[in-house]
């Protein structure tokens, strides 16, 4: 059974803090991890990645393909199961100040997304756009090509998805209806998987070289545009939180209760009237 406690209007209201310790130790392993790969591909893409038919491609980089998948599947399913698990199931009794605290969440989860973006689609992207154009295309698996399309748009995917199933079960604003924009920031990276197949085929049976305004390079666009919905999901966001920042100091008495992640969660007191918040 919950234990509720009702404090005194004084201590009545704490400021929700946004998680900058939580955000940037999550940025910092996923730098780590990005900046080991590359030295990695670095150091042993001309050495053992050039012939896929070789015992040592298939040593150093087959085998870091058939490690790398199923712990990311592993990873983001794990991640994306914890949150439904612990949804918070009385939205409709959320705190101002919680909701609040919940919406800086997202936005660290947006911004560590956003980084991955970058990373997947700049460094690792161009790197294997340079390595077509100097060694010639044996196979549909490189070395680039196992980091991009194997370990850096699986990433890039996880990380959209746990920030859209996070809001659709923590926020009541994207919990009632589907949100447009968050849809499409989603779907964005999801819909390159079926245009990196027909890349892949594109290139085995008609584009030896890689021309970037080929065809079969049309469909990866998609992304771009999408990005353009980033804009509508900022506006609701900003939007929530300036009418949050009006009210969430102005409930007097609260309620302590357990909450859906094990941690101590404060929600109205629908008995009591709102009062304006008296400044210290």
């Amino acid at each position: 059974m919950n234990t509720i406690d009702t404090l005194p209007s004084s201590n009545a209201y704490a400021a929700p803090r946004a998680p900058w310790a939580r955000m940037f130790l999550v940025l910092s392993g996923l730098l780590s991890v990005y900046t080991a790969y590359r030295i990695y591909q670095h150091t042993t893409a001309f050495t053992v990645g050039l012939d896929y038919f070789s015992e040592d491609f298939q040593k150093y980089w087959m085998t870091l393909l058939y490690i790398q998948l199923p712990v990311l599947f592993a990873l983001g399913a794990g991640i994306v199961g914890w949150i439904w698990h612990t949804r918070d199931r009385n939205l409709d009794r959320l705190a101002p100040a919680e909701e609040l605290r919940r919406y800086f969440v997202l936005l660290g989860q947006l911004m560590v997304f956003g980084i991955i973006a970058y990373l997947t689609a700049s460094p690792v992207t161009e790197a294997d756009a340079a390595w077509h154009q100097v060694t010639v295309r044996d196979t549909d698996f490189t070395p680039t090509h196992i980091m991009l399309f194997y370990f850096g748009i699986p990433v890039f995917i996880t990380g959209a998805v746990v920030a859209f199933v996070y809001a659709r079960t923590r926020l009541p604003q994207f919990a009632k209806r589907l949100s447009l924009p968050f849809a499409l920031v989603v779907a964005g990276p999801v819909m390159i998987m079926p245009n990196v197949g027909f890349n892949e085929w594109g290139h085995t049976f008609f584009y030896a070289e890689e021309l970037f305004a080929a065809p079969i390079h049309w469909g990866f666009v998609l992304l771009g545009w999408a990005t353009f919905a980033a804009g509508g999901l900022l506006v609701q966001i900003l939007s929530r939180i300036v009418e949050l920042t009006k009210v969430a100091g102005s409930h007097p008495v609260i309620e302590a209760m357990q909450g859906p992640e094990g941690k101590q969660v404060t929600r109205r007191n629908e008995s009591v009237k709102a009062e304006p918040a008296v400044a210290a």
